[in-house]
């Protein structure tokens, strides 16, 4: 399942390059950077989250013991984590909720070695769902942390 779900986050991160530029993920001219690829293949990219919750999860632990692995060999490359609600709640609770989680991915990412001046955060709120629903399913796959390589 996480193989499937990384591969579909591979899929989207590249055409999201076709419709939003080459540079706004990956800070280069070429989309398809070396780093982000290898990445992509190497780490897991996001974690979830419960309910009105920022907590690292155990899953989540290990999902971001996997981006600590990789970073710690790439200690040139930048990341971004951004976060990420349900569409429950106000706009305003969604943005303020979704930067308390990309800040405790980072905050998780420092404490295992990582410098915090190679991570940056940015929350959309609900702004961006991963999946469309209005049932628990698809609220569990939007309450999420992604991490995404800017610059190597």
């Amino acid at each position: 399942m996480k193989k499937l779900l990384s591969m579909f986050c591979a899929v989207l991160a590249l055409s999201a390059c076709s419709t939003l530029g080459e540079s706004s993920f990956f800070g280069g001219s070429e989309c398809e950077s070396r780093m982000a690829r290898d990445f992509m293949e190497n780490a897991e990219d996001r974690v979830f989250f419960a309910f009105d919750s920022s907590a690292i999860s155990l899953d989540a632990a290990e999902v971001l013991d996997t981006q600590v692995k990789w970073l710690k060999k790439h200690e040139d490359v930048k990341v971004v984590v951004q976060g990420y609600c349900d569409e429950r709640g106000t706009r305003e609770y969604n943005l303020a909720l979704g930067e308390r989680r990309a800040n405790a991915v980072k905050q998780y990412l420092v404490s295992k070695g990582i410098a915090a001046d190679r991570i940056s955060v940015i929350s959309y709120g609900k702004e961006r769902p991963a999946v469309l629903g209005n049932n628990e399913a698809a609220w569990a796959q939007n309450r999420r942390a992604v991490t995404v390589v800017v610059s190597e």
